[in-house]
């Protein structure tokens, strides 16, 4: 064999196992054109709660303004010059308490006149009185004619009844005096005087200032007329059950979210509806120590003794909202999701009042149905084990200290 045919036979023996290679791989090509198994999907972890209906205790909350019980304008009953203003603007008062005195020496002088009128009458009465008395038994001897009698009998009445009229222009100037001294009628507290030290006063500027009580104090709100019909209309479904009485017991929340210590009760209901609003007032009276609310204040009103039989709740992150309303995931006793419409109410802190829809044991999503579609396999777990890995606790049941959304 010559040199070029040995390099041919070393070439082909390199390139035999590529060749062989080739060859494997095309079979296995060939042989791979079986489709292998897919593996199943794995179920949709959620977290679910189960429906256990309960007597649930709820409360409506309003918007609401304070009022004095007994707001009293102080007015002059007199005309006259202001002397001095006596007490201090914005202070609080007792009954009695002087707050403005007038001139008093006008006054005075009425109360002189009149005592000396009176004096006067007094004398002619009692000289109409010695003169009847001795005409009496004159004329019993006939020595006086009846006429006479009839005569000092008249003359003493006259001057009897003038005594009795002197006595009333002396009341009136004694009381004319004593409104020149201006006192409160009421424990309260003072406003801004409107005259100043000097001003005269007649008929047309008689309001010095006010003075309004502090306790106990109103608290007015409003429900607007669907409202109460809404709120009728439940309680005639049993989905409502008031307080005995409608005694509702009424909580104040200040603006700084805040419990009043003192509460209160329904004590006024308007007898009609407000033209202008459609609304129907309400009013709270309640004690206020130390006056700590002041009049013309907003602040809440929470009403609480009501309460939702057999209520279901469910977090308000497990209702979905569409184009047909709200609806809820459900799982199924075969761990499948299946889309359930409910009926909604009101809130209560987090969750949401179910009126239609769910009924006890049924096994909510609450967490992880983002994506769901029926019929889908689903692995639910206990909202609560999530909850507390999450925290280190069971979450807490709700309370009645977390209000109900306003439902009439």
């Amino acid at each position: 064999m010559n040199a070029k045919g040995e390099r041919m036979q070393r070439l082909r023996l390199k390139l035999s196992p590529v060749l062989i290679g080739c060859s494997f791989l095309a079979a296995g090509i060939g042989c791979g054109k079986k489709e292998e198994a897919k593996p199943e999907a794995k179920p949709a972890e959620v977290f679910v709660i189960k429906i256990e209906p309960r007597d649930t205790p709820i409360s409506f909350q309003y918007v609401a303004q304070t009022q004095s019980s007994h707001q009293v304008e102080i007015r002059a009953r007199v005309n006259g010059f202001l002397d001095r203003r006596v007490y201090t603007e914005g202070d609080t008062v007792k009954a009695g308490d002087v707050l403005f005195l007038m001139d008093k020496k006008p006054f005075e002088a009425q109360v002189a006149d009149a005592k000396a009128a009176l004096d006067r009458q007094n004398a002619a009465m009692e000289t109409a009185r010695a003169n009847l008395e001795r005409v009496k038994p004159l004329v019993e001897q006939n020595a006086l004619s009846k006429k006479q009698l009839d005569d000092s009998t008249g003359v003493y009445q006259s001057y009897a009844a003038a005594v009795e009229q002197a006595k009333a222009v002396l009341t009136q100037a004694q009381l004319n005096l004593s409104y020149a001294t201006i006192t409160s009628p009421v424990d309260g507290i003072t406003g801004a005087a409107l005259l100043q030290d000097g001003a005269y006063i007649n008929a047309l500027n008689s309001q010095l200032t006010t003075v309004s009580a502090l306790s106990p104090i109103w608290v007015n709100f409003s429900i607007s007329q669907e409202g109460l019909q809404n709120y009728r209309d439940q309680v005639a479904k049993g989905l409502i059950i008031p307080p005995p009485k409608g005694a509702y017991e009424v909580e104040i929340i200040r603006s700084d979210g805040s419990i009043f210590p003192s509460k209160g009760r329904i004590t006024f209901a308007a007898p009609l509806y407000n033209p202008q609003t459609g609304t129907f007032l309400l009013r709270v009276t309640l004690d206020n120590p130390g006056g700590m609310l002041r009049p013309n204040q907003y602040v809440q009103a929470r009403l609480n003794g009501a309460v939702r039989p057999n209520a279901i709740l469910v977090p308000q992150r497990a209702v979905q909202q569409g184009a047909k309303g709200h609806s809820v995931w459900v799982v199924t006793k075969d761990n499948k999701a299946e889309s359930r419409p409910v009926v909604v109410g009101d809130w209560y802190g987090n969750d949401w009042f179910i009126t239609e829809g769910l009924r006890a044991g049924d096994v909510v999503v609450v967490d992880g149905g983002l994506g769901l579609q029926s019929g889908v396999a689903v692995a639910p777990r206990p909202l609560a084990a999530e909850k507390a890995t999450a925290s280190g606790g069971v979450p807490p049941a709700p309370s009645k200290d977390r209000p109900a959304k306003k439902s009439y």
